[in-house]
C-alpha cells in the first residue's frame, strides 16, 4: 500500500498532532513498513489452521468448587442499621 505525505498529514490532523515535514516523512516511512508487514501476513495461507486463544498450549489450573465459608448472613444483618426482607436498606442518594 502506497502512503503519501498528504495521507499522513490527514491522519495527524485527525489525531490532533502537530507534525513538521521531517516528522511526517518519518511517520510515513514507519506506517508504510507496518502496512507492508500486514500485507505480508495476509498473504500467508491459513486454510485449515485452527484459531487458538494463546500462543502456547496452556490451561488454567482450577480448584474444586466447594463452599469453604459458613453462612453468616444472619450475623451480618443483625448489626446492620436497617434490614427488611433480608435486604439492607440504605438512604436514597439520587432524587
Amino acid at each position: 500500500m502506497f502512503l503519501a505525505n498528504a495521507d499522513v498529514r490527514k491522519v495527524a490532523r485527525l489525531a490532533r498532532l502537530a507534525m513538521d515535514e521531517t516528522e511526517i516523512e518519518a511517520a510515513r516511512s514507519q506506517l508504510s513498513g507496518i502496512f507492508a508487514l500486514i500485507a505480508e501476513m495476509q498473504a500467508v495461507d491459513t486454510q485449515g489452521i485452527e484459531p487458538m486463544s494463546h500462543a502456547q498450549d496452556v490451561s488454567q489450573r482450577l480448584r474444586e468448587d466447594a463452599v469453604t465459608e459458613t453462612d453468616q448472613r444472619e450475623l451480618f444483618q443483625s448489626i446492620a442499621p436497617q434490614v427488611e426482607a433480608g435486604l439492607y436498606l440504605v438512604p436514597q442518594v439520587i432524587e
